[in-house]
């Protein structure tokens, strides 16, 4: 099951001027944030100075039963997190928030993104002596806070003064014994946003429907660059790395993100709306109904019925009790999962020309079987199309594209030669020039895993050679 894209991260965090039950508030914000990581979660709260913390592999509902929640207790301070392994594989020491405890006091940080010299910075620590417990590059991040804080009078000043030395993407929040601060690279990579709640309490989230959740209203986004920090005097912003440049990722609109969120001002429902018409004015064919692939090819395919005129039909059930992606040993048992997650409505689809709309494509593996599921249900026809442009090169910001001799479009020469892999009538994606039309050109965005132009410089970021390295550590359990 690793012919698909995988979300990277979510972090929430809240504080509250007075105690309460904080870890309850984080709970709902993990569960809203379920869909970015689903291997891993953490909730720490900070009690007058003292961390209470659990950690486990798992989904939120999993890890946090009610027993478990009380034994976190109550505090005016949590941070969480949801995670899925981009770096550092399955190794429970990587499971966040990561809690350090230095000299001048206790830390957690919650990380989503990935650097591009976590390396680098892991081998200066440790030619210094540092030991690191997890192969995370979040713990990367949280040694140069700490170094820097131990020669500076605040946590805030720590991170600002760390900021230049850690290069990639990172949206993060910190827990001190009494403060939480908030901060997001100078290219805003991933999403970060604050919300505030009736009581007074501010809370930081990746994404604007978790503070819906927790009973927040959306206040602002954090800016590419910025250090915003909460504590008993209110919320005040350090601006020192602002920059009027951002490099959002653009797969955040297009897969990552929950429909019903607003990053940076712009609706990610919308930007699939817009992918789909476009898919529509550029790549049209004839056929008796739209679907997509659930879920976030549903609303590509609402805007392409939309601008087409095509009838939208609902093509697939998903199994919503299926949490995280699981390999089997045999070819014909990875061969069943796709029937266990998915099943197509013969109703909708039989004897039909079908356009069916997904997000991407990687290997082409999964595209294949559910083309096949469409046959199967007694699609006279199948045309695919893609509300992304076909990957052709690696991420090293935080989403799981692999090595480029992995990508079919990659391998293959045209889009006639993945169609016929597939076993589809006919293929196209959605054009390079078009992304930025899903943000409304208000703002750039990282368009590197489509184009191999990135906004910053990758070289010794390391091999994407993720697939065999998950396939490894499976079977190696």
């Amino acid at each position: 099951m690793f012919d698909s894209i995988h979300e990277e991260c979510g972090v929430f965090g809240i504080y509250e001027k007075e105690t309460s039950d904080v870890a309850a508030s984080v709970y709902f914000g993990l569960y809203a944030l379920q869909h970015r990581g689903q291997e891993s979660c953490g909730i720490t709260v900070s009690d007058d100075g003292v961390f209470r913390h659990k950690r486990s592999d798992g989904l939120v509902s999993e890890v946090f039963s009610k027993e478990e929640l009380e034994k976190l207790g109550r505090g005016n301070i949590a941070v969480g997190h949801v995670r899925y392994s981009t770096t550092g594989g399955q190794n429970h020491n990587n499971i966040q928030p990561l809690v350090i405890r230095h000299i001048k006091g206790n830390m957690a940080l919650a990380h989503n993104g990935n650097l591009v010299n976590a390396a680098d910075l892991r081998r200066s620590f440790e030619m210094s002596g540092a030991i690191f417990h997890g192969t995370s590059d979040t713990e990367a991040i949280a040694y140069t806070i700490v170094r820097e804080r131990l020669a500076c009078s605040s946590t805030e000043e720590a991170v600002e003064r760390a900021m230049p030395f850690i290069k990639g993407a990172y949206s993060c929040i910190v827990m001190t014994a009494t403060k939480m601060i908030a901060f997001r690279d100078p290219d805003g990579f991933r999403p970060l946003c604050i919300g505030t709640a009736e009581d007074g309490a501010y809370i930081v989230a990746s994404e604007s429907c978790a503070l819906e959740s927790a009973g927040a209203e959306f206040l602002r986004d954090v800016e590419p660059g910025e250090i915003v920090v909460f504590g008993p005097e209110g919320m005040r912003s350090i601006r020192t790395h602002c920059s009027s440049t951002k490099n959002i990722c653009i797969f955040e609109y297009i897969y990552f993100a929950r429909p019903d969120s607003y990053i940076d001002g712009v609706s990610v429902h919308g930007a699939r709306l817009c992918a789909g018409r476009l898919l529509a004015k550029y790549s049209p064919v004839d056929a008796d109904i739209v679907i997509g692939v659930p879920d976030s090819g549903l609303d590509a395919a609402l805007g392409y019925s939309e601008e087409s005129g095509i009838p939208y039909g609902i093509g697939f059930i998903k199994n919503k009790y299926i949490g995280r992606s699981f390999i089997q040993p045999e070819q014909h048992q990875r061969e069943n999962a796709v029937r266990i997650k998915l099943n197509a409505i013969r109703e909708t689809v039989s004897g039909k020309r079908v356009i069916m709309i997904d997000d991407s494509i990687v290997r082409g593996t999964t595209s294949a079987r559910i083309v096949h599921l469409l046959r199967d249900a007694g699609a006279k026809e199948v045309h695919v199309r893609i509300s992304s442009p076909p990957f052709i090169h690696s991420c090293y910001f935080g989403t799981d594209i692999d090595s480029e001799e992995n990508l079919i479009a990659g391998k293959c020469s045209s889009n006639e030669e993945i169609a016929k892999f597939i076993g589809a009538d006919s293929l196209a994606y959605l054009p390079v020039g078009c992304l930025e039309d899903l943000v409304g050109r208000r703002f750039g965005c990282c368009n590197g895993c489509f184009t191999g132009s990135y906004p910053l410089d990758v070289t010794g970021a390391g091999s994407k050679n993720k697939f065999d390295e998950k396939i490894n550590n499976q079977k190696n359990k």
